[in-house]
């Protein structure tokens, strides 16, 4: 059964960046009685600093100069805070043990040790942003996520054990929330031998999503450092606009496609319990945001555009592939076996094209490379690079007339590489040359919302 009265927010990385910006959240929570779990993200540029001493080979000097800057974020909230004696006892231990782990030997070779580095930053600041709820008369109290967030063991990209999760949740956390206001962490979770995991970057959205959903929550709150969901980046185009409204079916089509503001994950819990999402600027609250929702008040054939960036495109081809069976379904086995998921796909009577993210120096570059090698082995591989996925999200899109006319006019002037209608009525995407994109989503934004 829903709980009404029972909210979950989630404050990201600028949001608690500092103890002004922890202030501005603090009161966001005390003004709401509903609110009675907050999931953090580490302070900004702590994770970076922790993925670099996880993925890069470093000097001992180096590692302690790395260690300094993260030490130098965390204790500026603290100095701030006027180094309460029982708060700097508990950072410094946490501190210690991040220092220990960043000089592990095998760091560099083994999964589980990068993600217990990792946990560190949130393990920090959900304990800083403890302290600022009480000295805003809030009485909260810092709880361990890893005790409830149950996931398997693939170490950086970990699933979340549904069932679990809930059952841990009831039995551990609704307790203690009718009493205190629960601050926690997001991104990190344990395994069944208890072993510290984590959701992949931007999981602390997807933590709050799981967690409002073992708690039957009404509402999640994502509170970030803009003023909800816009029509495109704001940062592509002033003429961006905040969306009152989404369904859960667009926002995770957004999300999926590259809008930065929302994690691909989040919708999934979301949905399935309909739990209303509300994506909101934590540095100014009054000015509204997103409400997230299964059924909007209005459909409109348009609703935004986003940019997914570093993309490659592959095309796999054979001569046996005329009327050759079973072609395709080795294809995406190997695909499948490496995890890898695939957006735009054509075919013709010898050759495949599929798209795959190819962010630099990632997990999925490695993934891509393995991938790759394994398909040389049975058909000739072709890869294009430089290319950047633009998609077009809104409703009713492959039966409205005239909507797909007006986009193509739009881009007339640039090349499109791939083009795909979505499996769904909530997008169109194509493929372009990096050295296009922006031009071609503010061209569509002209065209499609400021006309």
């Amino acid at each position: 059964m829903k709980n009404v009265n029972l909210h979950i927010a989630k404050f990201g990385g600028t949001s608690v960046a500092d103890l002004e910006a922890m202030q501005k959240c603090a009161k966001i929570v005390a003004n709401d009685p509903a609110t009675r779990l907050v999931v953090v993200s580490a302070s900004a540029g702590v994770t970076n600093h922790l993925v670099t001493l996880s993925s890069s080979l470093l000097t001992h000097s180096q590692i302690e100069e790395v260690l300094q800057q993260i030490s130098n974020i965390q204790l500026h909230i603290l100095h701030a805070l006027g180094e309460p004696a029982e708060l700097a006892e508990k950072l410094d231990s946490l501190m210690l043990a991040m220092k220990e782990q960043a000089f592990h030997e095998e760091l560099l070779h083994r999964d589980d040790l990068k993600d217990a580095l990792l946990s560190f930053g949130e393990r920090m600041s959900s304990l800083l942003f403890t302290e600022v709820l009480r000295l805003n008369g809030v009485n909260a109290e810092n709880f361990d996520v890893r005790k409830v967030l149950r996931t398997d063991s693939v170490f950086t990209e970990a699933a979340p054990q549904l069932e679990q999760i809930e059952q841990l949740a009831k039995q551990f956390l609704l307790p203690e929330m009718a009493q205190k206001v629960i601050v926690t962490q997001g991104f990190i979770g344990a395994d069944e031998q208890g072993r510290t995991t984590t959701l992949g970057r931007g999981g602390s959205d997807f933590t709050a999503a799981l967690l409002a959903e073992a708690l039957n929550a009404d509402v999640c709150q994502i509170w970030t450092d803009v003023v909800g969901v816009y029509t495109t980046d704001p940062r592509i185009t002033s003429a961006a606009k905040p969306l009152p409204e989404l369904s859960f079916e667009e926002a995770a089509e957004m999300a999926n496609f590259g809008a930065k503001v929302l994690h691909p994950a989040t919708m999934e819990p979301a949905l399935r319990k309909n739990i209303r999402v509300f994506v909101g600027s934590s540095k100014e609250p009054e000015k509204g945001g997103t409400w997230i929702v299964r059924d909007c008040e209005q459909e409109p054939p348009y609703r935004a555009i986003t940019r997914r960036k570093q993309q490659v495109m592959v095309t796999v081809k054979t001569p046996k592939m005329m009327h050759a069976q079973g072609f395709l379904q080795q294809v995406f086995t190997i695909i499948a076996a490496h995890n890898l998921s695939v957006d735009l796909v054509t075919t013709s009577e010898i050759a495949v094209s599929f798209t795959l993210d190819n962010p630099a120096n990632s997990v999925a570059e490695k993934l891509n490379r393995e991938t790759l090698e394994e398909l040389k082995l049975f058909c000739d591989v072709v890869i294009e690079r430089d290319y950047d996925l633009v998609t077009v999200v809104g409703n009713n899109m492959h039966s409205a007339a005239g909507v797909s006319s007006k986009i193509f006019s739009s881009v007339r002037d640039y090349n499109l590489r791939m083009i795909c209608y979505g499996a769904n009525p909530h997008n169109m995407s194509f493929l372009v040359h990096q050295d296009d994109s922006t031009e071609i989503v503010k061209e569509l934004h002209r065209c499609l919302f400021e006309s």
